[in-house]
């Protein structure tokens, strides 16, 4: 994980964004969002250089009255988003499969962890596994998650499983 401290990412994205425009094409993002908040501005940034499609997969969320109103508040801001920002590329939704007793399943003994603890990390690799698989299918370029925006959620983690999964897919 070291080595994640010395990666810029801004670097990074700006290569591959010049890479792209040298080829004359938009790259299409598939990208993991947790909430609406933690992907407005986000998606305000990205849809200027990629053509973007949110998804929204969290079995994390087990209360589902509480799943549906993330969900709806997702849908609501991209909506918005989509109506307000004429000339750049509409936001596209899907959806993950909303499967809560899999994420309980999944974290079964890990009940009493910290957050940030191992039960954070078997989350992450749920929802990062299910959208790098959804994007290599799907055929984007690239995916990404808005879980890195949240300061309580561990970048260096998450970063490494994202690494890991890119290569996988």
């Amino acid at each position: 994980m070291r080595e994640l401290a010395n990666v810029n990412y801004q670097k990074e994205l700006e290569k591959l964004i010049e890479q792209h425009e040298k080829e004359g094409k938009v790259p299409r993002l598939f990208l993991h969002a947790c909430c609406a908040p933690c992907s407005s501005y986000v998606l305000e940034y990205l849809s200027r250089f990629f053509s973007v499609t949110v998804f929204f997969y969290n079995p994390c969320i087990t209360e589902e009255q509480e799943y549906q109103k993330r969900r709806a508040a997702q849908i609501e801001f991209i909506d918005q988003f989509n109506r307000e920002n004429i000339g750049i590329a509409k936001i596209g939704f899907a959806e993950g499969n909303y499967r809560p007793k899999e994420f309980i399943t999944a974290v079964e003994g890990l009940e009493n962890e910290p957050e940030g603890g191992a039960r954070c990390r078997v989350c992450f690799s749920q929802r990062l596994e299910k959208t790098a698989e959804s994007a290599s299918l799907s055929g984007y370029d690239c995916f990404g998650t808005t879980l890195t925006v949240s300061p309580h959620k561990d970048f260096k983690v998450i970063s490494v499983l994202g690494r890991e999964l890119a290569a996988r897919y």
